[in-house]
């Protein structure tokens, strides 16, 4: 895995690309860092967390993809001070876990929800739930696995989880919220934040005086979705909102909703005034967002991917599902059972990933009716393989990756 990474590293720090010219307006720039407590975020940019897609592969996949080397640049004058060194992501979060699930699994089970890396760090791990004993217990488990900084969801939509009065549906109940907020706070000593939703719908509106809750009850920050959970994803997301948050509290203010170029990043900061800004779904469909914003805070343009780099990024990706070891075979009947389990979990995270990532590539259609159609992940690799050989070399299709990187020998020049 660790030639992986240090490939990943390479491909994304080495290639030239296309460049967008600067449209960065004065003063318009995501800031260099926050702090959230005692843990130092840099810079003020954090991927949110993604039910079914922010495991720790698509996290270190993401943290790699957002290397940014401002001194490789020699074509701007970079401000070492509003620049990022490491990675355009400043903070990545968990997909979201039930904390009842992890107060009652046994710990093997566990460490497998809770798994990480040292190159993952800063690392905030989400919960969800509604009643505060079980919620503190799960802080509690994951302050004690080494996360630097515990979540509470206030956000999701899903009707499954607000039907067990959890994510949003926690919303309609703010004097519960405040005993959750008690319980967890006296339970660790780490960093506590929460992410939150307008509110139910427009009729109940709730998050200054529920930012103000977190602030009285000891929370060290407070992410806004700036949609109520009636919307959904759908609408615009209304960031006036995020400015009420940031004038009523002085604890630091995360933006989230409709981020999804570096330009709406710097004016979301502009114009709310928010201390840091949360992506989510932009994420998956353009992995080059974080390193993108870095550039262009540091130089007023980014990059612009090319087929090629498209290619590598699907590529990348799927053969850290490939090499994690979702598909090798175990032993016994049982070890077998989960084996296959993680084989079809597997391949339907590269064709979720595919279907996102190949929308607005020319002849992304086919590559994702044959990336449907295969059954295993080689398979589903091996599709990937053949449609890029086609796209980029003309010379026809490849069928293994040693024979697409002959073809394309002449683009890592």
């Amino acid at each position: 895995m660790h030639s992986l990474v240090s490939a990943m590293k390479k491909h994304w720090t080495d290639n030239p690309r296309e460049e967008m010219p600067s449209r960065k307006p004065t003063g318009a720039r995501v800031p260099a860092s926050f702090s959230i407590g005692a843990v130092d975020v840099r810079p003020a940019t954090v991927l949110a967390p993604m039910a079914g897609v922010t495991d720790t592969i698509f996290r270190r996949f993401i943290r790699n993809a957002s290397l940014f080397t401002p001194a490789a640049d020699t074509s701007a004058t970079v401000d070492n001070e509003i620049s990022n060194q490491q990675s355009g992501c400043g903070l990545i979060m968990t997909e979201f876990t039930s904390a009842d699930g992890l107060s009652r699994m046994r710990e093997a089970k566990r460490k497998r929800y809770l798994t990480y890396y040292d190159d993952e760090h800063p690392i905030a791990a989400q919960l969800f739930g509604s009643d505060p004993r079980t919620l503190s217990e799960a802080a509690k488990i994951v302050e004690d696995a080494g996360f630097d900084v515990v979540d509470l969801n206030l956000g999701c939509p899903a009707k499954r989880v607000v039907s067990c009065n959890g994510g949003s549906g926690l919303l309609r109940d703010l004097p519960l919220i405040g005993r959750i907020f008690e319980a967890v706070r006296e339970s660790v000593s780490i960093p506590f934040t929460v992410k939150i939703r307008l509110g139910w719908n427009d009729d109940n509106i709730v998050c200054v005086p529920l930012a103000r809750l977190a602030e009285e009850s000891g929370l060290n920050a407070v992410a806004l979705h700036a949609r109520t959970r009636e919307q959904g994803y759908s609408g615009d997301a209304r960031w006036e909102h995020i400015t009420a948050v940031k004038d009523a509290v002085t604890i630091p203010v995360i933006g989230n909703g409709d981020v999804r170029t570096p330009e709406d990043a710097a004016a979301m900061v502009v114009r709310t005034g928010c201390d840091a800004v949360m992506i989510g779904r932009a994420a998956p469909a353009n992995p080059w967002i974080f390193r993108q914003i870095a550039q262009y805070t540091a130089t007023g343009r980014y990059d612009v991917p090319t087929e090629w780099d498209r290619y590598r990024m699907i590529r990348t990706y799927f053969t850290m599902l490939l090499e994690e070891g979702h598909w090798h075979s175990a032993g016994s009947d049982e070890k077998n059972a989960e084996a296959a389990k993680a084989c079809r979990e597997g391949a339907g995270k590269m064709k979720q990933f595919a279907s996102w990532f190949t929308h607005g590539v020319p002849g992304g259609a086919a590559l994702r009716k044959s990336i449907y159609q295969a059954r295993t992940g080689p398979a589903i690799l091996d599709e990937v393989e053949k449609f890029f050989a086609q796209r980029l070399s003309g010379a026809g299709p490849a069928s293994t990756g040693k024979e697409l990187d002959a073809a394309f020998a002449c683009q890592e020049i």
